[in-house]
């Protein structure tokens, strides 16, 4: 909304080009920039920090799981087991990635009752390329959904639409006796869920046979048991890091074959302070670069509107005009009569001369009494030459004012001719 409302005063401002309108639009922009660099250099940041933030995890049997970051912004990686402490998930330390080629096949057997309207869930972290084969056996003439879905959040859609297939790898009414097989492209935390839609309880007997893929521990330069409450893993900053999560095989009859971990990673504080120095440095110099730019921008602009001024200044000067308009205006007749004679003897001379061969058949030139005698006289103080001297001078003697304005007459001046 603050760019919208900026871009907009700057298309207004735009419309009548103006310097003030000129010195708003850079102020505009660069308020824009500002604001903009500022919140990128927070969402940078909040970004980076959020993304190695602490997480909690939940660990099934034979979980084999690759963590890898970047060491330019995570010092450590931290791992701890937030339930009681029993002996069974590993923190391993590399230098760069391990391989992906212990392969492993387990059975696990479960035997539960589901309530009505309720689900039962089995959660496995499987790597790229694992294959699961579940047979079942339902022991009631009513059908159950069997699903197996990736991710947590793919589980709740459907737990909360369970008629909703699109969420899961794999979607099922069973019933009786079969099998489903799915295999999995992608390592993530894999969901293997039983719903009971039904009004009463249902038996369900589920075997899972599950052929997986872990990494190689074997060339791990640091090992850590988790049943020491927590491991840390220092990084190195200009070499590959890697770790791997792992927990222990499916243990028949155990009452819980899952672990609950909290992953966290310790910032390099000296790589934020770094980059928001630097960050805040380049935000210093653009902001002094705009500044520039505009008081050199305004300069211009002054400069400009003088020009403009200047070469908006009329023809004539004041003075010049006023004595153009004496034909014409009442208030610009100045009382001096000898100084007026003398300019509009100059004037008449320079604009309309008359001549001794001047062609008086003109109307335009003859006086407008008799129509006879060409006009070689004017009026004053309004200056109007409209007649003979003969009739201007029986008409100061008769009415004294002008035929032309009607002002009231004071001389009548003749023209002479050279």
């Amino acid at each position: 909304m603050f760019f919208e409302t900026k871009m907009e005063s700057i298309r207004k401002c735009l419309l009548p080009p103006n310097n003030s309108c000129i010195r708003k639009v850079l102020f505009s922009v660069q308020s824009c920039v500002q604001f903009r660099d500022s919140r990128r250099l927070a969402a940078s940041m909040t970004l980076i920090l959020g993304l190695y933030g602490s997480v909690n995890l939940e660990l099934g049997p034979n979980c084999s799981r690759l963590i890898q970051t970047n060491p330019f912004f995570v010092q450590s990686i931290k791992v701890e087991e937030l339930d009681e402490s029993k002996p069974g998930p590993m923190l391993y330390g590399f230098s760069k990635p391990p391989l992906l080629n212990v392969e492993t096949t387990w059975t696990e057997t479960h035997n539960v009752s589901i309530p009505a309207n309720f689900h039962k869930e089995w959660i496995h972290f499987l790597n790229e390329g694992s294959k699961v084969h579940v047979s079942y056996s339902v022991k009631s003439p009513l059908p159950v959904s069997l699903v197996i879905a990736r991710g947590r959040e793919n589980l709740v859609e459907w737990i909360e639409d369970p008629s909703y297939p699109n969420t899961t790898l794999s979607w099922n009414i069973i019933y009786g006796m079969g099998t489903v097989q799915q295999e999995f492209p992608t390592s993530s935390s894999y969901y293997i869920a039983v719903g009971n839609l039904n009004s009463e309880e249902v038996k369900v007997e589920l075997q899972f046979t599950i052929n997986a893929f872990l990494y190689d521990t074997n060339q791990a330069y640091y090992r850590c048991s988790l049943g020491n409450r927590s491991c840390s893993l220092k990084l190195f900053l200009l070499r590959e890091n890697a770790a791997v999560l792992s927990s222990p095989g499916f243990e028949e009859g155990s009452p819980d074959n899952n672990w609950y971990i909290k992953l966290s990673y310790g910032p390099r504080w000296i790589t934020y302070f770094v980059g928001s120095g630097v960050m805040t440095i380049l935000l210093l110099l653009a902001f002094r670069f705009c500044n520039m730019f505009q008081s050199s921008s305004g300069e211009n602009s002054g400069l400009q509107q003088g020009q403009m001024e200047t070469e908006r200044e009329p023809l004539l000067s004041p003075k010049e005009d006023d004595l153009s308009s004496w034909g014409s205006s009442y208030d610009s007749v100045s009382h001096d009569e000898e100084d007026l004679e003398e300019r509009l003897a100059v004037t008449s001379f320079e604009g309309k001369p008359f001549g001794e061969g001047e062609n008086h058949s003109n109307p335009r030139g003859l006086c407008v009494i008799c129509f006879d005698a060409p006009r070689d006289c004017f009026f004053l103080p309004c200056g109007h030459c409209a007649a003979c001297y003969a009739c201007g001078s029986r008409i100061a003697e008769e009415d004294g004012s002008c035929p032309i304005c009607r002002r009231k007459m004071k001389k009548v001046r003749k023209i002479f001719t050279v």
